[in-house]
């Protein structure tokens, strides 16, 4: 019997998916518990209705992302620190404080977009990548300074 995955289930399929299985799983494990729908003409359709439907959100999110992306290049993020001898850095720009700073400036980045991968502690400018969406990366500028 072959049906189509309305919920992930391990090993067996992700949503979306249509799979041949036995019919005693189909009918008393699958479609009983809501992982499955039976394969027909009306199910077909709604399948490729909200497969068009989503692939048409996820063009308008990258595009809104790419948006945003263009704007938060132009940024530059400045932190003014502490010093001690020899213009040494006290501490480090944290992944919070850049979320901070970027709220202020009317963006709504998450920590987990930020991507850190070496601690800031130094004086001048740095480099940051932003991930907005899969693909879509912002670059930002960040000046700290004493």
């Amino acid at each position: 019997m072959e049906v189509i995955f309305i919920k992930d289930l391990k090993n067996q399929g992700k949503k979306g998916q249509i799979k041949n299985v036995k019919d005693g799983y189909a009918e008393n494990f699958l479609i009983k518990n809501g992982y499955a729908i039976i394969k027909n003409a009306e199910n077909l359709k709604k399948l490729k209705y909200e497969q068009a439907k989503k692939e048409a959100e996820d063009k308008e999110n990258k595009k809104k992302s790419e948006e945003i992306a263009k704007d938060l290049e132009k940024e530059v993020l400045e932190f003014v620190v502490k010093t001690g001898s020899q213009d040494k850095v006290f501490g480090s720009i944290s992944v919070k404080q850049i979320k901070d700073e970027l709220t202020k400036k009317g963006y709504k980045i998450e920590k987990s977009q930020i991507d850190l991968s070496s601690a800031i502690s130094a004086l001048g400018f740095h480099n940051i990548n932003i991930n907005l969406y899969p693909g879509v990366v912002a670059k930002v500028k960040i000046h700290v300074i004493k």
